[in-house]
């Protein structure tokens, strides 16, 4: 089975308009009630699924259509069980998108056809809005590990049993995307933010080493993993105080991997507002994200769609003195080097 390529081949250079590979952004975008797969290119999006059901047509290839739904299907889990063979005929599509919208007459058609939109005329969603599976690690760095409790400090104790073991949660309830408003629901008191990168797998990892593992990653995306600090503090197990309904946050791009060689190398900042909040950077992790996935796939597998959010920095709000909880009318955007800004604002129920 293939695996996915950390390089653009250089077949695709051929392809290619730019003389480097194009930098590949997927989405999944709503358009009249429609929710399909695309891409992002030249200010626009693209949907994957039309545009390589066009690029077959105009090839004379026979049952176009459906070549192009069996190999590069609307639905981005789907897209992604296709691994390398959808991956590679996606970026053929793009790339014969961009050549022939230079010409103003069949750019203008394919808007009409509903192959290529306006960034205005979309809406995007959470990249993957219905993940098989959402995990979500904890106290995956030191400054984080030390705000929420300062006697697990460097060389004590009980931080010997983090240090060892990732801690490993789901999260549960609805997801959303960027723009999307994060609702608080009226029981809980004390709603955080926490600004993490999100990796999202993109072919079966079972029993992987560590220096495989990153050839299992489709891509990254930002994520807000906001928590119920009042719900999430009170008992043992994280579920119920990281699953409310709009807490599970992402988008709004899933960059793939290849954008991305080595995820260790990002900065990553939150703010509410103009206030900077968190400021970080990946390197600072832990357990890196090729320990993560190689750990949890001892005994699990990891199926195309799954995300990880790798865990949050130091200055989350429960930390801070006062404690500064997320209140209706702020907006909290992540911004993650390579990968994007994820905005949301907050509402309560």
């Amino acid at each position: 089975m293939m695996i996915f390529s950390r390089v653009c081949s250089l077949a695709f250079l051929a392809l290619l308009l730019a003389p480097s590979c194009f930098a590949t952004k997927l989405v999944t975008y709503s358009f009249r009630g429609q929710v399909r797969l695309g891409a992002v290119a030249d200010g626009h999006v693209i949907d994957l699924n039309r545009a390589y059901a066009l690029m077959l047509q105009e090839q004379g290839t026979p049952r176009a259509e459906a070549r192009a739904a069996a190999l590069v299907p609307p639905e981005i889990v789907a897209f992604l069980e296709g691994e390398d063979a959808s991956r590679q005929a996606a970026l053929e599509a793009i790339s014969f998108i961009r050549r022939i919208s230079g010409n103003a007459e069949r750019a203008a058609r394919l808007e009409r056809d509903g192959v290529r939109f306006t960034m205005e005329e979309v809406r995007l969603l959470a990249p993957i809005p219905n993940p098989p599976h959402l995990l979500a690690i904890g106290l995956n760095y030191r400054a984080h590990i030390e705000e929420r409790d300062p006697t697990r400090g460097l060389g004590s104790d009980t931080a010997a049993g983090t240090d060892t073991y990732p801690i490993v949660f789901t999260k549960e309830g609805t997801v959303i995307g960027n723009g999307e408003t994060i609702v608080i629901p009226s029981a809980v008191t004390q709603p955080d933010y926490e600004g993490e990168l999100g990796v999202v797998i993109g072919k079966p990892a079972r029993n992987v080493s560590m220096a495989d593992a990153l050839d299992y990653v489709a891509g990254y995306t930002v994520f807000n993993d906001v928590s119920a600090r009042d719900y999430q503090d009170r008992v043992s197990q994280w579920t119920l105080g990281k699953s409310p309904d709009t807490f599970a946050v992402m988008g709004p791009y899933l960059v793939l991997d290849d954008e991305i060689p080595d995820p260790q190398t990002m900065k990553i900042q939150t703010r509410i507002g103009n206030e900077l909040l968190q400021d970080s950077h990946t390197e600072m992790m832990i357990f890196p994200i090729a320990r993560i996935i190689s750990y949890i796939s001892t005994v699990m597998t990891l199926t195309p769609g799954t995300v990880i959010a790798t865990g949050t920095p130091s200055g989350v709000g429960s930390a801070r003195t006062p404690p500064r909880w997320l209140e209706a009318g702020d907006t909290v955007t992540i911004e993650i080097e390579k990968v994007g800004t994820l905005s949301n604002p907050i509402a309560r129920e």
